[in-house]
């Protein structure tokens, strides 16, 4: 069906909208990605972290893949269900997790520096004692690199399967390496820097993960719950159980096994994947050009005579 211009410029400014309401909650400060002048931020454009957390489809099936996957580690589990809203506020656990890791990739290297002592200030009030007498913490070095390690590894499965530009075995590497950069900061130690490094590392956390009661019930939450239809029109068309799938199937094998999570069929994964991909590829098409990161191009590759003291 042949639409006006007029008319496809209005259809895709409401997209944008309601995909900014849902993933940002609030708008953040427009400065936070535009100044200053001449700033890079922690990765800058020509860094793989940009490629692919720029890629919005792949990033929510990747952050609800990393939910799943975080549920296993029964001390991370326990602060989630301790000190979390996710049950009241689902959505906003994600919009406050898709606005950090937007403002640290994309922002200038100040507003990341105060996120990342935002999160740490948050982080101090994060203890108890897990349902098997263990106590938590959400400042322990090793569970966040725990979560950050689940995290980042399924945002790279999730841009590898869905996005729109092939990554190499270089690429992967250094997505890796300039990730830990954030987790370092945040306290974490020892953080994986490569794919190889990944892989060692689920190895050796494999053995602390399991799925009690509170990571099945977390689990059953995000699959059967308001997950992403709740994010608007946009996203509701392309189908809430589908992303919950796709989420699924990033999963490595044992950890659906873990939370009771069916495996797929060789033909349903194929016709998923099919049809994500072409429903990512429409949706990509309605949202545009996305203006976080040209904003953060535009500062990036900009510079001010004042701050390099010479007259324009």
């Amino acid at each position: 069906m042949w639409l006006p211009t007029g008319a496809l410029d209005s259809i895709r400014r409401q997209v944008q909208s309601s995909v900014q309401r849902a993933v940002d909650g609030q708008l953040v400060p427009e400065e936070t990605w535009s100044e200053p002048a001449g700033d890079p931020g922690l990765f800058g454009p020509g860094s793989v972290t940009w490629t692919v957390h720029a890629d919005l489809p792949a990033m929510l099936v990747g952050g609800l893949s990393a939910l799943l996957l975080q549920t296993l580690h029964p001390l991370a589990m326990a602060g989630v269900a301790d000190h979390s809203s996710f049950r009241q506020d689902p959505l906003g656990r994600l919009r406050r997790t898709a606005a950090f890791v937007g403002v640290t990739t994309f922002g200038s290297t100040s507003a990341a520096e105060r996120a990342i002592a935002a999160v740490r200030r948050v982080h101090r009030a994060v203890h108890g004692t897990a349902p098997d007498g263990r106590p938590y913490d959400a400042n322990d070095p090793d569970l966040l690199t725990w979560v950050h390690t689940a995290e980042v590894s399924s945002f790279l499965r999730a841009y590898r399967r869905y996005g729109p530009r092939w990554l190499g075995a270089a690429h992967v590497d250094r997505y890796f390496a300039e990730t830990a950069v954030v987790a370092r900061a945040l306290g974490a130690r020892a953080v994986p820097q490569s794919a190889a490094e990944v892989r060692a590392y689920l190895r050796q956390v494999r053995p602390q993960l399991v799925a009690g009661p509170q990571a099945l019930a977390a689990a059953a939450f995000v699959v059967n719950g308001p997950g992403p239809a709740a994010f608007g029109q946009p996203l509701e068309d392309v189908g809430r159980g589908v992303l919950v799938q796709a989420a699924i199937d990033l999963l490595p094998r044992w950890a659906r096994a873990e939370l009771r999570l069916r495996e797929p069929l060789p033909g349903e994964r194929f016709t998923l994947h099919r049809a994500l991909n072409a429903a990512f590829a429409a949706l990509r098409l309605m949202l545009g050009p996305n203006e976080v990161v040209q904003a953060a191009m535009a500062r990036a590759r900009s510079t001010d005579p004042d701050q390099l003291g010479v007259t324009a």
